[in-house]
């Protein structure tokens, strides 16, 4: 793969007084020696003019974040990065070519998850061009080519992750779009290092379940919220009476019957447990038959 290179060029001001001075000599020179009929001063006064007015269309503006590859007879030779007027080398082929930092929006894809449901997800890639030979020669079309590799790589790390799971541990493209994203610029950098484009930043600006699963997707979700809700209290419910008890016993020096511990563990728990309030009931104790 050819790099980037440097091509030589001069200061255009500079050149362009140089050049002026030149095309007055050798118009001074012809004229002298058509003049006088000298055919020397003649034919160096047209050479002299010749070589001036080729180096003259060899001048090119370069503006800020810009650059210009030259290519002589098809030959790339290198780019001229800075901001300015330059004399290059003469009968080039000059291309132009942005360094400013751009956006790409990709469509809203479908795609499966890493669990197979359809979902529909779109990001917004920030990158910039830095090799400007393989920028244009490296590829057919570099704006292109990072259009079509975006959307691929969307694709495939859309369908490495769930959407959404309650698994603390577990990586979701819903509730980790911070390291999703890092990895979806980690790929496209892999995948756009051929164009000559760095990758700044990407991020995910669209992520929703697609449509014909929506609904029961979101009842899917609140089964599972639901669920996961009641094993944190069931947890917490479990841990409270099995300390309730210790504290008891410990503090007041008192030893539950098997009976008693499991009653004094049920009204707990039910307390605990129930999303309704619970109706105390004072046990005065049991009646003996005299």
């Amino acid at each position: 793969m050819q790099e980037e290179k440097k091509v030589v060029y001069v200061n255009g001001y500079l050149a362009l007084v140089v050049l002026v001075v030149l095309i007055l000599i050798s118009a001074y020179l012809g004229l002298t020696g058509l003049a006088f009929e000298q055919p020397v001063k003649l034919v160096l006064g047209i050479i002299l003019f010749l070589v001036s007015f080729l180096f003259l269309n060899s001048m090119t503006i370069v503006g800020p974040n810009q650059a210009k590859a030259i290519l002589f007879f098809g030959k790339y030779l290198g780019t001229i990065k800075e901001n300015g007027l330059f004399v290059t080398v003469p009968l080039s082929q000059k291309s132009e070519i942005s360094l400013r930092v751009r956006n790409f929006n990709s469509s809203v894809l479908k795609v499966n998850d890493f669990d197979g449901n359809p979902v529909e997800i779109s990001a917004v890639v920030v990158f910039k061009v830095v090799d400007t030979s393989k920028a244009l020669f490296g590829v057919d079309n570099y704006l292109d080519f990072i259009e079509i590799q975006s959307e691929t790589a969307i694709r495939h790390i859309a369908s490495e992750y769930p959407y959404d799971t309650f698994e603390d541990e577990d990586i979701t493209l819903r509730g980790n779009t911070a390291e999703v994203s890092e990895k979806l610029a980690i790929e496209l950098q892999e995948r756009l290092a051929v164009a000559g484009v760095q990758i700044i930043e990407t991020r995910l600006n669209h992520l929703a379940y697609a449509t014909e699963i929506a609904s029961a997707m979101l009842q899917r979700q609140q089964a599972k919220a639901i669920l996961s809700a009641r094993q944190t209290i069931v947890q917490g419910a479990v841990s409270m009476t099995q300390m309730a008890l210790e504290q008891i016993e410990e503090g007041q020096e008192i030893n539950f019957t098997d009976d008693r511990k499991i009653q004094l563990i049920n009204n707990l728990l039910v307390s605990i447990i129930t999303d309704k309030g619970t109706q105390p009931v004072i046990n005065t104790g049991e009646l003996k038959d005299r």
